[in-house]
């Protein structure tokens, strides 16, 4: 349905964000719950009148808005960046030689390998061998609560965002943990959605913590979101969820270059990463802030101060 102001669709959006629980509240119908013309029509809202105060009201939370959208895009830049870093290094094997020049095309060596034609001194290793993996076990249903109270617990990819997950549900009974840093990995349909932990967390069956050894903690990342083709084939198999088991993934092989490429693969792109990390911490922030005010602008508990001149 299209809701058109003719002055102000800005404060309009804000306007129905804020009311959206009561439309929830309309809903109707047997199988799927619906809201119709008359049902938004007759929802009745709290506003001000004062049509500059509308004005600034939108204003203050679209600022934030666009904020958290100009970070979301550097960091969609960012990732495709390394991504691209990742591809041309370690799949075209074009990093930079001795000279600075692209390897492969520079009639730099290479050998037979089980996945292939790979550069000279480079090996082909199982995931298991460059990290260490946990699979997650579920605590007691009884133990779980959105109040805050105990562990972080996350049971699949439920809370996952684009690259970190957000806290909402806790356990008092934890099992399996992974630490800040751990790679989060969906082990159940969909088998290969990947999130990094921000804290000490408990996880449930449908994750796994992949914790990379040191030092190339950015290349496993890559490595991981490089694998999606491997990961979708698990998401086919099993007569009705797809899965993927810890000797599965353990097993899966993958290329492992030279130190020397690997320090510098990490150097660059963890920049990429941290840069990354803050602005999603901002964005985070802002989204609070955003949702803190909302309700209270629209209520009138905070007032935006108007010039009376204009």
């Amino acid at each position: 349905m299209r809701l058109k102001k003719s002055d102000d669709n800005e404060y309009l959006f804000y306007l129905m964000k804020h009311n959206i629980q009561e439309m929830i509240n309309q809903e109707s119908g047997t199988v799927f719950g619906s809201v119709n013309k008359k049902d938004i029509l007759g929802l009745k809202v709290m506003i001000t009148e004062n049509r500059r105060e509308q004005q600034e009201i939108a204003h203050i939370l679209s600022t934030l808005d666009e904020k958290i959208e100009v970070n979301n895009k550097i960091n969609k830049t960012l990732e495709e960046m390394a991504q691209a870093i990742f591809k041309h290094w370690f799949v075209d094997f074009e990093f930079p030689n001795e000279d600075g020049e692209p390897y492969k095309s520079s009639g730099g060596e290479m050998v037979d390998s089980e996945l292939g034609p790979i550069p000279k001194g480079w090996e082909v290793v199982t995931l298991s061998e460059i990290t260490e993996i946990t699979m997650g076990q579920s605590p007691s249903g009884s133990s779980y609560n959105e109040d805050g109270i105990g562990t972080v617990f996350y049971q699949g990819r439920t809370d996952f965002g684009r690259r970190f997950p957000t806290s909402r549900l806790y356990t008092t009974e934890p099992r399996r943990m992974a630490l800040a840093g751990d790679i989060l990995l969906s082990v159940r349909a969909p088998v290969g959605d990947i999130n990094i932990a921000v804290e000490e967390c408990c996880i449930g069956r449908g994750l796994c913590a992949i914790r990379p050894n040191k030092g190339i903690e950015s290349f496993v990342f890559y490595q991981l979101l490089s694998l999606k083709s491997i990961f979708d084939i698990y998401n086919g198999e099993g007569t009705v969820f797809g899965s993927i088991n810890k000797k599965d993934l353990k097993d899966i092989k993958v290329i492992l270059p030279d130190e020397d490429i690997l320090i510098k693969f990490d150097n660059l792109v963890s920049m990429f990463d941290q840069e990354y990390k803050e602005l999603d911490k901002e964005s985070r922030n802002l989204i609070s802030i955003r949702d803190t005010l909302l309700p209270k602008l629209m209520s009138g508990e905070i007032r935006v101060p108007i010039d009376n001149e204009q």
